[in-house]
């Protein structure tokens, strides 16, 4: 008897073990939808593979979402595949707006639109990103303003349109996704990480102002948001250490995760977030407590770079890459 005991044991405590964790994310789960249940939710760039896993997961939740982005034909699109998987007694039907971020002069338009029609905003997620890739002096300076005016300026002046509405109510959630470039900058990448930095410069100082109007402002900033069929590829153990870094740092997330890790955010309401493997993790603080050093295997790296982009091979400047 007591040998069928002990044999027992092990197998009553794996399932009591999984019965806890069953448990735990059942109500973590049901959590989630109530923490945006009837909220109203505004998406930018909603038709990116990043926007489309928000829209997907907070109109699950139960929030009236308001879908922006500037193709009107993928919107309508998104639409019908969250109607179409959508229990209508628990959801509610979406809002489609125009709003393309580098023309700021529109964003005023668009965020009366959407006052106009619920009378609040409790959530806005801003994550619409304009990136451009190339060595410094050959990408154009009206470029770089395009870059700043998609990055920057859109995401603040739709935020400075809401915010008010928020401390009037004296409620609200600000998501900012941003990107491990507002943490340090990486080699062609110039007007991006300049644009990243500001956002999370402005998203920074802002929290503090808005902290006593029970306004939270939150900051997502993953490594690189990956396109839902690629993958890393094996690595290279041989190759150069700042081949090895760069490699690592390049891992993107999947638009899952980081859909899921931005409903986290709100329900616990967190001000910051970096969604990174150990390597960028510890670029970080590389960059923060030992500068020469990081900026001589980002300079050795761009030395031993083979195929520098030349003039004529830029990348256009595009909306909701694969990476972001």
């Amino acid at each position: 008897m007591g040998v069928m005991a002990m044999l027992l044991l092990p197998l009553l405590l794996l399932l009591g073990i999984s019965g806890l964790l069953f448990i735990y994310q059942e109500v973590s789960r049901l959590w989630s939808k109530s923490a945006v249940q009837n909220k109203v939710v505004v998406i930018t760039d909603a038709i990116s593979g990043l926007g489309k896993e928000c829209a997907r997961v907070f109109h699950t939740g139960g929030a009236r979402l308001v879908l922006c982005g500037k193709n009107w034909e993928r919107l309508e699109n998104l639409y019908d595949a969250l109607i179409s998987v959508a229990d209508p007694s628990k959801t509610f039907t979406p809002k489609l707006v125009l709003l393309d971020l580098s023309d700021i002069s529109c964003v005023p338009d668009v965020a009366k639109e959407v006052l106009d029609c619920y009378g609040c905003v409790d959530i806005l997620i801003n994550n619409a990103s304009m990136k451009v890739k190339g060595p410094a002096h050959k990408i154009s300076l009206e470029l770089d303003k395009k870059i700043m005016d998609a990055n920057y300026f859109g995401p603040i002046t739709l935020t400075k349109a809401l915010l008010p509405n928020m401390i009037s109510r004296r409620t609200g959630q600000i998501v900012l996704v941003n990107n491990i470039q507002g943490k340090f900058g990486i080699p062609f990448r110039t007007a991006y990480a300049a644009s990243k930095h500001a956002a999370l410069g402005f998203f920074d100082c802002l929290r503090a102002e808005v902290e006593e109007y029970d306004v939270v402002i939150s900051t997502v900033s993953p490594t690189f948001i990956r396109s839902y069929h690629v993958y890393p590829e094996q690595g290279n153990w041989e190759a150069s250490i700042w081949k090895f870094f760069f490699r690592k740092l390049t891992y993107g997330v999947h638009p899952v995760e980081v859909a899921e890790e931005v409903m986290r955010t709100v329900r616990r309401k967190k001000q910051e977030v970096f969604m990174a493997n150990p390597i960028p993790k510890a670029a970080v603080y590389v960059r923060t407590f030992f500068p020469e050093f990081f900026f001589a295997v980002v300079a050795c790296g761009v030395k031993e770079k083979l195929n520098v982009p030349e003039e004529g091979q830029l990348q256009q400047a595009k909306w909701a890459s694969p990476w972001k």
